[in-house]
């Protein structure tokens, strides 16, 4: 599994200041993707433990409020060993942080599925739609995507939107 990058500060992927890790590979390839270089499987770096401690040593800032994952797709089957390794290892060292996640998939038939889920807080779920762009939308990019409160929808087993 691969990654394309992380950025150490980023106050656009989620509330807050927050570490994002971009991970690399995505079969969906939507049209006006803003990611198109993390569509490649086989491009960016190595996902390691390495990768992990580098990510967890940078959300350990009073100021960072959390981590965001996001792709290519980090819930493709390709890449979910290694999104939920970090999400449990995240969790574990950062209880009250929040991890938020964006991915193609919908969270009734795939997400919910997944145990990685259990460590996720918020989830941004649906492919990108070029025609339903809207750059005035709060931590999505098109009207179709849902922003999820993950916690509430595991319990309640049905989507709970995620409220400020």
């Amino acid at each position: 599994m691969r990654y394309n990058k992380i950025r150490k500060v980023d106050i656009s992927n989620g509330p807050g200041v927050r570490v994002s890790i971009f991970f690399q590979g995505c079969a969906f390839h939507c049209k006006g993707c803003f990611n198109e270089e993390t569509w490649d499987f086989n491009g960016g770096k190595e996902f390691t433990d390495d990768t992990i401690k580098e990510v967890l040593d940078l959300c350990d800032k009073d100021h960072v409020k959390g981590l965001s994952i996001l792709g290519g797709e980090p819930m493709n089957p390709k890449n979910i060993e290694g999104t939920t390794k970090l999400a449990a290892a995240f969790k574990e060292r950062y209880p009250n942080k929040t991890i938020w996640m964006w991915s193609g998939y919908t969270f009734e038939d795939y997400l919910s599925k997944q145990d990685v889920m259990k460590y996720i807080d918020v989830v941004v779920d649906g492919q990108f739609e070029i025609d339903k762009k809207d750059p005035r939308l709060r931590f999505k990019g098109s009207s179709n995507q849902r922003v999820i409160d993950v916690p509430k929808s595991l319990k309640k087993k049905k989507v709970v939107l995620y409220e400020e």
